[in-house]
């Protein structure tokens, strides 16, 4: 069984953060150091009760990368909105670890790929924006899944 806290958060977002080609405006470069607490970061916000990272807003940043699988690995993560980014490539599977996920925005990149089946697995997601990307395939399987969902 994996024990995540928040030493596997910094962990998974320094590994977004080696994976970035680009970031003009420095936020990552000169916020997200493993010499700094996490919940210091920019774009980061940690829960009071368990100190784990529950909101990550790296949007509107021109940020140009791949979301790596470790990603997966922010298990208390509520909100994530990447969006008016280049971020490219598919979706990791291991983003289907996100089960508190309510919020989803990653508008305005480069997605491509099938739009991945395992949404199906974010049970708490009510929020997902996908436009604006090269995604293929149908959305009208998530609409059966998710009745609620505002897309």
């Amino acid at each position: 069984m994996n024990q995540y806290n928040i030493s596997t958060d910094q962990l998974a977002l320094l590994s977004l953060k080696s994976h970035i080609i680009t970031d003009p405006f420095h936020f990552l470069d000169e916020s997200w150091s493993p010499a700094t607490y996490v919940y210091h970061w920019v774009g980061v916000t940690c829960g009071s009760r368990h100190q784990r990272v529950r909101f990550l807003n790296l949007s509107n940043m021109a940020l140009t990368s791949v979301i790596p699988r470790e990603l997966g690995n922010l298990t208390f993560l509520v909100s994530l909105d990447l969006g008016s980014n280049s971020f490219c490539r598919n979706l990791p599977q291991e983003m289907a670890h996100l089960g508190r996920l309510k919020f989803l925005d990653l508008s305005f990149n480069g997605f491509s790929g099938k739009v991945p089946s395992w949404f199906g697995f974010l049970h708490q997601l009510q929020v997902l924006n996908l436009g604006n990307n090269s995604f293929t395939g149908s959305m009208l399987l998530h609409f059966l899944i998710f009745p609620h969902l505002r897309l």
